[in-house]
């Protein structure tokens, strides 16, 4: 296995492009698909990308956001003290991966967006604490967690058909988080996952000290400022941006907002996600100052998604446009039965995935496919709906889109932890496929 590691890390280094050039890529093959399978002009699926170049500008938006909101709160004394003291207890490589790995999977499970930044930062706490880590398998474990996101809290297609005005309402209802996320055979998932995914990364670490990158201390960004003891030389407006009474006050105000908004029947969307992350990490940095100087540092850290969004919203806008992904999903519903057409979801879901790595906005273009499909074979739309979730978050491991914030915070290059992902891919793979295709057969 460390065989096979090795070999795909010295492929990516040497043959993978960085991911704004991977994105250029799939746009060229995914217009060469529309003009082959679809019979599609090439000025047809020129002006369908360029139409939907900026359909996700919105959808990106809130994912920047989630993303620097995520990194803020990580990035707090409460949850910073936390990460660093689970650092300090590890002493071992293998060690590390596991923890790195658990640290991921949980937080991601628990919240996408936070589960993203709080397992690439487990991963350089252990990288600066744990002599002899391996620091690119050290990330690709932390980022690994991240293939629990869709079957977590946060999840997408879950919670949008747990949703009363969802647009597939009409044809499903509504199917409540009992029937998707807390179904046992996904929750046992979950559990086989969180044991098996941290073992399987931790065998991957080179037993050659030669074969082992550590950390470049210098690469790490330094914690806020922290305030003067002697405030006697401050200005005016150097001590209000020094005052706790404007984060504590605002943070205040936003958590008696979400308690209203729950209490008022509100549900759990990106926004009201967003809206939290984003004001708990206004509270625990206690003071604006702190505050704008970790901003600072998550913006950079996203910089690298802004331009690339929009390239996958042109990708999507040919799948949609030409009618690729109705096609896609035909081919699967035609070989399918009830029982394997959760199966077949989630290998198509991981498919185009790998072209449009959004999971609410490909459920947007897929789903309705996949329940006509459902309703065909008199399927279970449930497991039909989660099958495409479980896809997308499987091949997420090897589709660049996601993990730029996680590159961002290393300052590693994309080949030098896609060797291990590709790996961690098929492990995966294994499990999930396995889990659906035996929830596909059970009543």
């Amino acid at each position: 296995m460390k065989t096979a590691a090795k070999l795909f890390t010295n492929l990516t280094n040497k043959y993978l492009p960085d991911p704004l050039v991977i994105a250029i890529g799939l746009t060229a093959f995914t217009m060469l698909l529309a003009m082959v399978i679809r019979g599609n002009s090439f000025l047809e699926v020129t002006t369908q990308w360029g139409d939907g170049f900026w359909d996700l500008l919105a959808f990106s938006m809130q994912m920047t956001v989630i993303l620097v909101a995520g990194y803020i709160l990580a990035k707090t004394p409460m949850v910073d003290r936390g990460l660093t003291a689970i650092a300090h207890r590890v002493t071992s490589p293998r060690a590390a991966i596991i923890v790195a790995t658990l640290v991921g999977g949980v937080g991601s499970w628990l919240n996408w967006g936070f589960g993203l930044v709080l397992g690439g930062l487990m991963a350089q706490k252990l990288a600066l604490n744990v002599k002899g880590l391996h620091y690119p398998l050290a990330i690709a474990a932390g980022y690994s967690g991240f293939a629990l996101y869709g079957v977590g809290l946060s999840g997408s297609v879950p919670l949008l058909i747990a949703t009363p005005g969802h647009f597939l309402e009409d044809q499903i209802g509504l199917i409540d988080l009992g029937r998707t996320i807390f179904d046992p055979v996904i929750l046992g998932m979950v559990v086989v996952l969180l044991i098996g995914l941290p073992l399987f990364n931790a065998a991957l670490h080179p037993k050659d000290p030669a074969d082992v990158k550590e950390i470049d201390p210098t690469t790490v960004a330094p914690a806020p400022e922290k305030l003067q003891a002697d405030k006697s030389g401050l200005s005016v407006g150097e001590r209000l941006n020094a005052s706790p009474v404007f984060s504590i006050g605002i943070g205040a105000l936003a958590l008696i907002y979400l308690v209203q908004h729950f209490a008022r029947g509100g549900g759990l969307d990106l926004n009201t996600v967003n809206f939290a992350l984003l004001f708990l990490g206004i509270l625990f940095l206690t003071r604006p100052m702190y505050f704008l100087d970790t901003l600072n540092d998550g913006i950079r850290l996203a910089a690298g998604i802004v331009v690339q969004y929009p390239f996958y919203a042109g990708i999507m806008g040919i799948l949609m446009g030409s009618g690729l992904v109705v096609t896609f999903a035909a081919w699967i519903g035609d070989i399918s039965s009830a029982e394997t057409l959760p199966f077949l979801s989630f290998l198509s879901g991981g498919l185009i995935n790998l072209l449009a790595p959004s999971g609410g906005g490909q459920w947007a273009v897929q789903g309705p496919v996949m329940i006509e499909a459902a309703n065909q074979l008199d399927a279970d739309y449930a497991k039909t709906a989660l099958g495409v979730q479980i896809g997308d978050q499987w091949t997420n491991m090897v589709q660049p889109f996601w993990i730029l914030p996680v590159l961002a915070i290393s300052k590693l290059k994309l080949g030098e932890v896609m060797g291990y992902l590709v790996l961690i891919l098929v492990f995966i793979g294994v499990v999930f496929g396995a889990a659906v295709l035996l929830w596909g057969f059970l009543g």
